[in-house]
């Protein structure tokens, strides 16, 4: 699938809005662990990557106002070339949020908007279990974030149905964990982890 800008623009597109060093590790976890889906189910690593990046590419300017979220994000996207279908997607991770009104009606259908949805909900258990351990992701176990997981009142904004959605795909969620745990082990670097 044919992308308008190389993930280096994707970033510089990101970069244009005043970002805080926490949300672009979301978005960088966000692409890390899509892109290791889209390697698992034989889809496009490079196209599902960008989805993950740019998920939330009107955060930084949405945030104070989070019900204006995702009603900019067409526009950015539509300007910088990308495709409806790729905006669609994209919009998909805001589907059910009560919080959202356009989305709140509507629901995931596709392996890649279950994917996006998941990756980037998990990435908020997967850091703050990470800073419980100093900071350390290096030697995560997937046992360790099961109980997490299961802990409702760990990091309690990550939603955990939305999670679950992982298993639409045909994967298991201790799969997901562990295929998770590795993609961001990857990146550990730049999102100031070790």
């Amino acid at each position: 699938m044919n992308l308008p800008i190389t993930r280096d623009q994707a970033i510089e597109l990101l970069n244009s809005f005043p970002q805080e060093q926490s949300d672009m590790n979301h978005y960088l976890e966000t692409e890390a662990i899509m892109r290791a889906l889209a390697e698992k189910f034989g889809e496009d690593k490079e196209y599902w990557g960008m989805l993950g990046l740019l998920h939330d590419v009107d955060w930084a300017i949405t945030k104070n106002s989070v019900s204006e979220h995702l009603k900019k994000a067409p526009e950015i996207l539509k300007k910088a070339g990308f495709s409806e279908e790729f905006i669609d997607i994209i919009l998909s991770h805001g589907y059910g949020h009560e919080i959202l009104p356009e989305l709140k009606d509507r629901e995931r259908t596709k392996k890649i908007e279950y994917s996006l949805a998941s990756a980037e909900t998990l990435t908020g258990i997967i850091y703050a279990y990470a800073l419980m351990r100093n900071g350390r992701i290096c030697d995560m176990e997937v046992g360790g974030l099961k109980k997490k997981f299961k802990d409702k009142s760990f990091a309690a904004n990550c939603n955990r149905e939305i999670i679950k959605e992982i298993e639409k795909t045909g994967m298991t969620l201790e799969e997901f964990f562990s295929l998770s745990i590795e993609a961001i082990k990857k990146i550990k670097d730049q999102i100031n982890l070790s």
